[in-house]
C-alpha cells in the first residue's frame, strides 16, 4: 500500500547538507499517488470480498452437517433426550398394533391346537361317543385356533395398550441407553442393537408380562413360550455399516462442528467490506440450506418407506418410527430456519432500502409521539433515562445481544422459544425508544437553571 502523506502535500527531503527544504508534490505526482492509493484500496477490498466469499461457502456447506451432527450427539450422549425421542413409540397405535400382532402370532404358535383336538377325539372315542360326535370333534381345529387367538390377542392388547407397557418401555430404554452407543459402534447388546444388516428392538419384558398373564388365566401352555425370538426388527438396510461409520464421525464432530460453523459465519461477516450486506447474505444462505435439509429428510423418508417390506413392517408403523426418531432434527432445522429469516429481516431493516427507511421512520415517529405523550402526563426518566438516551446505540446492541445469548443458552430452543425471545426483544427495543423520546421531550430540570444562581 502507498502510505498517506500530509495534507499539505509536502514531503521532507532526507536530512543532509542544505537540502532540508520540504518537497512539494506536483499535480502529476499527486495524481499518480492518488491512483496508486485507490488501486491498493481496491486490491484490499477484493481480497476481503474473496476471503468472505470462501468463508461463506464453507459455512453453507457445513451448516446442514452441523445440524445433523448436533442432533446425533444430543440423542446419543443425553439419556433424557434419547428417552424423550423413543418414548412416543410406546403409545403410537401403529407400533402397538405391530407389537400386538407379532406377540399374538408367537404365543399361538406355541399352542398345539391339533394335539388338543386329537386328544379330545380320542377321549370321545374311548368314552363310547357316537361316531358322528367323534368325527365332528375333528373339525374343531379351526374354531379352537380362532378362539385361542382371540383370547391371546385380547390379553396381549391389554398389556401393550396399558400404562404398564409405556412404563416398561421408558424404563428399559433409560436403563439400556448404552444400547444406542452399541448400535452406532456395532456392539451387540442392549435393547436397541444392530445385527448384520438389521436394527432390532428387544421386547423381552413385554413377552414376560404377556406369558405371565396367560398362565394366570389358565393357559398353562403359555409357560412354554421360549425366551428366544424376543426381538422386533425395526428396519433392514445394506448400508448399516456405512451408516455406523458416518454416525461415529458425526458423534465426534457433534460438539465442535456447530461451533466451527458459527465461527466461520461470524468471520465471513467480519471480513466482508460491507458487514450488514454480508450478514444478510449469510442469513439467507443458511435459511436456504435449512430448506434443503428439510427436503432431504422428506426424500430420505420416502426412500425408507419404499425399501421397508410391508411384511416386515406395515407402512404406517414404519412412518411412525421414522417420524418419531427424526422429529427433534426437524424441529432444530425449522428453528434455525426461523432464526435465519429473522436475522435476514433485521439486517435488511437496518439498511438503506426504501421500505426499511420508511419503517424506521414510522417507528421513530410512533416512539416520539408516545414519549411526548408520557412526558406531558408527567413521566420523568431521571438521570438513568438521560444516560440511556445518550447511549441509545449501545442499549440497542445490549438488548439484541441479550436475545441472541438467550437463544444460545436455551436448551434445544424451538420455534415457539424463538418467537418468545423475539417478542421480548421487540418489547425491550420499543421501551428503550420510548424512554429516549421521554428524555428528549422532558423540560429542563430546575436544578440546571439554579446552577447559575448566586450562592
Amino acid at each position: 500500500m502507498v502510505p498517506d502523506v500530509p495534507d499539505s502535500s509536502a514531503v521532507p527531503s532526507r536530512p543532509g547538507g542544505a537540502e532540508n527544504a520540504a518537497h512539494v508534490l506536483t499535480a502529476e505526482e499527486r495524481s499518480e499517488y492518488e491512483r496508486l492509493r485507490r488501486a491498493a484500496t481496491l486490491r484490499h477490498r477484493r481480497v476481503r470480498r474473496l476471503g468472505a466469499a470462501i468463508l461463506l461457502l464453507v459455512t453453507l456447506l457445513l451448516a446442514p452437517l452441523a445440524v445433523v451432527a448436533a442432533w446425533v450427539h444430543d440423542t446419543v450422549s443425553d439419556t433424557d433426550r434419547y428417552v424423550a425421542t423413543v418414548a412416543p413409540l410406546a403409545s403410537d397405535p401403529a407400533v402397538q398394533k405391530v407389537v400386538t400382532d407379532r406377540l399374538t402370532d408367537r404365543v399361538v404358535r406355541q399352542v398345539d391346537v391339533e394335539a388338543v383336538t386329537a386328544a379330545l377325539t380320542e377321549v370321545l372315542a374311548d368314552s363310547g361317543a357316537p361316531p358322528r360326535v367323534v368325527a365332528g370333534s375333528e373339525a374343531l381345529t379351526g374354531p379352537l385356533t380362532s378362539a385361542v387367538r382371540t383370547v391371546v390377542r385380547r390379553n396381549v392388547e391389554r398389556v401393550v395398550t396399558s400404562d404398564l407397557f409405556e412404563q416398561v418401555w421408558e424404563g428399559s430404554n433409560r436403563r439400556a441407553h448404552a444400547a444406542v452407543l452399541g448400535m452406532l459402534t456395532g456392539e451387540r447388546h442392549g435393547a436397541l442393537r444392530a445385527t448384520d444388516d438389521a436394527v432390532e428392538l428387544d421386547i423381552g419384558s413385554v413377552v414376560d408380562e404377556v406369558r405371565q398373564r396367560l398362565v394366570d388365566q389358565g393357559f398353562e401352555k403359555a409357560a412354554a413360550i421360549p425366551d428366544s425370538d424376543r426381538t422386533v426388527t425395526l428396519f433392514r438396510t445394506e448400508e448399516l455399516a456405512k451408516a455406523q461409520d458416518t454416525m461415529r464421525l458425526l458423534d465426534i464432530l457433534g460438539t465442535w462442528l456447530p461451533v466451527l460453523t458459527v465461527a466461520l459465519a461470524a468471520l465471513a461477516v467480519w471480513t466482508a467490506p460491507r458487514h450488514r450486506s454480508m450478514l444478510l447474505v449469510t442469513a439467507v444462505g443458511i435459511g436456504l440450506m435449512m430448506v434443503v435439509l428439510l427436503i432431504a429428510l422428506a426424500a430420505v423418508r420416502r426412500v425408507y418407506l419404499d425399501t421397508v417390506p410391508a411384511v416386515t413392517l406395515p407402512p404406517d408403523a414404519a412412518a411412525a418410527i421414522f417420524d418419531t426418531f427424526v422429529r427433534f432434527l426437524r424441529d432444530s432445522t425449522r428453528t434455525l430456519l426461523v432464526v435465519a429469516v429473522i436475522t435476514a429481516l433485521a439486517a435488511y431493516l437496518y439498511g438503506p432500502g426504501r421500505a426499511a427507511v420508511g419503517l424506521r421512520s414510522a417507528a421513530r415517529r410512533g416512539a416520539g409521539a408516545a414519549g411526548r405523550g408520557l412526558s406531558r402526563a408527567g413521566m420523568r426518566v431521571g438521570p438513568v433515562g438521560r444516560r440511556l438516551a445518550a447511549r441509545r446505540s449501545w442499549a440497542t446492541g445490549v438488548v439484541i445481544g441479550a436475545g441472541a445469548l438467550a437463544l444460545v443458552l436455551w436448551n434445544h430452543p424451538t420455534v415457539g422459544a424463538v418467537a418468545l425471545v423475539l417478542g421480548l426483544v421487540l418489547v425491550a427495543l420499543a421501551a428503550v425508544a420510548v424512554l429516549v423520546a421521554v428524555a428528549a421531550s422532558a423540560p429542563p430540570r430546575d436544578g440546571a437553571a439554579s446552577g447559575h444562581a448566586a450562592p
